[in-house]
């Protein structure tokens, strides 16, 4: 599959596509369209997304580590294997409890 002219692979190892930085968010956009796109981030200890909103739809899949997201001020601790529904136009941040790695998709109407 070939995007802009860069070559992404077909199969990817989600821990093994990201890497961790100490005391940084590092991300990797695996895929970008019009109608949305997939974002690898590795996030180190302690790391964070402040409060936010988007206008856009958005599934948050943890593949390693543990995190905190808040969701209109309601706080949810996930671990590997969870996935997180962000509905759009509503705040919400995350906040790495240990080195984390996370996989977002970004729908787009």
């Amino acid at each position: 599959m070939a995007d802009k002219g860069r070559h992404i692979p077909e199969v990817i190892s989600l821990p093994h596509a990201v890497q961790y930085q100490d005391g940084g968010i590092v991300s990797r956009t695996i895929l970008k369209k019009e109608t949305g796109n997939i974002t690898l981030f590795a996030f180190d200890a302690g790391q964070e997304l402040s409060e936010h909103t988007t206008p856009h739809e958005a599934l948050l899949y943890v593949f390693e580590g543990q995190a905190q997201v808040v969701i209109d001020s309601k706080s949810h601790k996930v671990e590997a294997g969870y996935i997180v529904r962000l509905p759009a136009n509503v705040p919400h941040a995350v906040k790495a409890l240990q080195r984390f790695k996370m996989m977002l998709v970004m729908l787009q109407e």
